[in-house]
């Protein structure tokens, strides 16, 4: 009998197993023990997969037996797709294709079929360096992965580190929901335009251009391949400047991408000088991106190495209009940036044909590049219109010019509707010297936009000095020379705020000539106002005011330590906003006239110098019938208690400029994820922040930790953790060996 019930007991625990492996696989819990929750999915991650409609279909191309780092990227890969599949209610699948060497895997011609695969999703092999028997070598490698929802596509072409894997995929998700969206409710096609003159074909032979006869057959294949995966909104359009058709303004575009060649002696025959366009562009709306058709390459022939013209290749083709698509029909969120009033462009006005050998150093290309990766920027002026509605967040960065009491209203009631705004107001305008020949000190000029007295108005000033801090950015030049550059300021972790949980994972910020803040918390409390601040500087830090003077070796630290403190230097401020014009008159719009070439001008009445009743009559022309206006007026009123707003606040618009927010390759910039956060928490999608700043690779020690202890600190890490899991061992082993013989002495007795 006790021998059959020993046959009981193992067939119910292997049923129970059974039971609680099949339980398990529908209702189940993870637990994700590391600091920043990197093996486990965010808030917006889950929420972007869970509510898929689709099916999603993840194709991974990565290469086997790669070189750390990169050996761990591809098991990361798997267990976050594991996650995405998990919380997806099945509508994620994942699948990894074999593109190794023969010998690691499937036969050859597996392999190249799935490398094919790869190719015509766009994904490549890149270069990664490997170390083998103490020599460095170049290995290639597959490191990408596609993602198909329904008829549209996403991919990331390389991935080479884990560092912000999780936004990219998730980006790429809410991308294409964004994007099916946008397509089914496109009013009108997007023109696929190809320009080629006519005239191109005569000189072809002489520049031994091939595959000409085939462009237009194979760019419609392309649109008609593109159309499926875009419902239908795509449209091939031939345009022959040679035959005349394009209007002058579209052909205007083009134009740097034509060809020009004098009347040619050749043996076939005398050709005659002329010109033509070889290029292909998107148009949709008032929009346009264009690309040339032709590129140059070296070729070797018998009279020696020589330039040749070749088309270029119809899968880069392909993947330009495929890429280039989203920012056409503006799939992302709007974001308002104010264009005018002297404030720094977003990219260089040059010609695209002129843009290597113009650069605008004023233009902000690093922040317009990582705006544009999750916005669609709306250029605002102010000067006739109010702020768009479909804008929940307006950037005003380093206005130089003042702006009017109406543009003001406009401003105030942008944030009275419960939008946000984000501003970098400079204290002082920097005026270089423009005598090249002679060195002289710039001019620091205080600056008075008018905003100035709106923030104090909510409760918010910027002071009229500059931020100098001890804890400060050190040049050192070849000779090992250190000099301290105080007005770049390094903000330390324990100053940044983290209970902002979009500033959790930020550990140092970097600031350049900022000036400090100031906060009358009797009058933000009185409106019932939250105020945060975001971070501030060390507490060796003091203040430069009056008479500006920026050159390092003439900068010297305060003697007297209480001039020394810390000083708040970003500041968000949100709530129900008391407009600033409540119980003010309300200023009306400044008329303005039409001059010359579109210009505009002021009324006379704006004028000074003139008294209306110095003025003389003018000499009637074309008089206008009198029109008798009715004494029943429209009423203008505002909104002068605001629907809950935002409003972020720095002393510099340098934190804009490319030094400071240019990623290097592979390692993530604080500043430039300290900028897009606060964008988007601003825009209500704190979730999306939260998850972009969750990987942060810099973890500094407290800086007034001794050298010895530092010292301590990295023996512990590499030798303590181990000595302590075989101390526990041993422990453990000592427990068990001393039970085992207390039972064996007990049954001995």
């Amino acid at each position: 009998m006790n021998g059959k019930q020993k046959y009981y007991k193992f067939i119910l625990y292997l049923v129970v197993l059974v039971l609680i492996n099949v339980v398990g696989r529908n209702l189940f819990f993870r637990v994700d023990l590391t600091g920043n929750g990197l093996y486990s999915l965010s808030k917006a991650s889950i929420k972007a997969v869970s509510t898929l409609k689709e099916p999603l279909t993840v194709n991974v191309f990565f290469t086997k037996n790669l070189p750390a780092p990169y050996n761990n990227v591809e098991r990361y890969l798997k267990d976050m797709l594991a996650e995405y599949e998990a919380n997806s209610n099945d509508q994620v699948s994942y699948r990894f294709y074999n593109v190794s060497a023969e010998e690691e895997g499937l036969g050859a011609g597996d392999v190249e079929k799935n490398r094919k695969l790869a190719q015509d999703y766009g994904i490549y092999p890149a270069n990664v360096q490997a170390v083998d028997k103490d020599q460095i070598k170049m290995q290639r490698a597959y490191m990408g992965m596609v993602l198909i929802h329904g008829d549209i596509m996403e991919k990331i072409p390389v991935i080479d580190s884990t560092e912000g894997l999780e936004y990219k995929i998730t980006s790429a998700i809410q991308k294409m929901n964004n994007k099916i969206s946008a397509l089914v409710n496109l009013p009108q096609k997007i023109k696929i335009n190809l320009v080629t003159s006519s005239s191109i074909a005569q000189i072809a032979p002489v520049l031994k251009l091939q595959g000409l006869e085939g462009l237009k057959p194979g760019l419609q294949g392309i649109v008609d391949r593109l159309n499926s995966r875009s419902y239908g909104q795509l449209q091939f359009v031939t345009i022959d400047p040679a035959m005349g058709e394009g209007t002058p303004e579209q052909l205007r575009r083009y134009e740097r991408f034509g060809l020009q060649w004098p009347q040619l002696n050749t043996p076939t025959g005398i050709i005659p000088a002329g010109k033509a366009i070889m290029a292909f562009g998107l148009e949709y709306g008032e929009k346009s991106i264009e690309q040339g058709l032709l590129s140059r390459k070296l070729a070797l022939t018998e009279r020696g190495p020589e330039e040749q013209y070749v088309i270029v290749d119809l899968k880069e083709v392909e993947n330009f209009i495929n890429d280039n698509i989203d920012g056409l029909i503006d799939i992302n969120e709007d974001v308002g940036y104010l264009s005018s009033h002297g404030a720094p462009a977003l990219q260089s006005d040059a010609p695209p044909q002129m843009m290597q050998q113009q650069q605008q150093p004023d233009a902000l290309k690093s922040f317009n590049d990582l705006l544009s990766n999750s916005y669609s920027v709306k250029p605002v002026t102010l000067q006739e219109d109010a702020v768009p509605e479909s804008i929940d967040t307006l950037i005003i960065a380093g206005p130089k010019e003042t702006f009017s009491d109406w543009e003001l209203l406009q401003i105030d009631q942008f944030l009275m509707k419960g939008k946000s705004l984000a501003i970098f107001l400079d204290a002082f305008n920097e005026i270089q010297s423009q005598n090249r020949q002679q060195f002289q000190q710039p001019v620091y000029l205080p600056i008075n936009t008018g905003l100035e007295k709106l923030l104090n108005h909510y409760g918010l000033t910027v002071k009229k000095s500059y931020l100098l801090d001890e804890n400060c950015y050190i040049n050192r030049d070849r000779e090992g020379n250190e000099m301290p550059i105080y007005f770049i300021p390094l903000i330390p972790n324990e100053k940044i705020n983290h209970d902002v949980s979009f500033l959790d994972n930020l550990k140092q910020l970097v600031v350049i000539k900022t000036s400090p803040l100031e906060a009358d918390k009797e009058k933000i409390k009185n409106a019932g106002l939250k105020l945060t601040e975001l971070f501030s500087s060390s507490n060796k830090s003091w203040e430069m005011s009056g008479r500006i003077n920026l050159m390092p070796f003439m900068i010297q630290p305060p003697k007297d330590p209480k001039e020394m403190q810390s000083r708040p230097l970003a500041y968000i401020l949100e709530g129900q906003f008391p407009s600033y014009f409540a119980d003010k008159p309300i200023p009306g719009k400044p008329e303005m006239k039409e001059t010359k070439e579109g210009e505009t001008e002021l009324p006379s009445k704006f004028l000074p110098g003139e008294n209306e009743k110095d003025k003389k009559p003018e000499a009637k022309k074309d008089e206008k019938p009198v029109i008798k206006e009715t004494r029943v007026k429209e009423e203008k009123g505002i909104l002068s208690k605001g629907k809950p707003g935002k409003i972020f606040l720095i002393g510099s618009s340098d934190m804009l400029r490319d030094n400071v927010l240019q990623q290097q390759r592979g390692y993530p910039n604080p500043n430039a994820d300290f900028i897009i956060n606060t964008l988007d928490y601003l825009n209500n999608r704190e979730d999306i922040a939260v998850m972009r700043s969750k990987v942060q690779r810099f973890n500094p020690l407290k800086k007034n930790i001794s050298p010895f202890a530092k010292v301590l600190a990295k023996i512990f890490n590499i030798w303590g953790l181990p000595a302590l899991f075989i101390l526990m061992g041993i422990i453990i082993w000592g427990r068990r060996t001393a039970r085992k013989r207390q039972i064996q002495a007990m049954f001995s007795k």
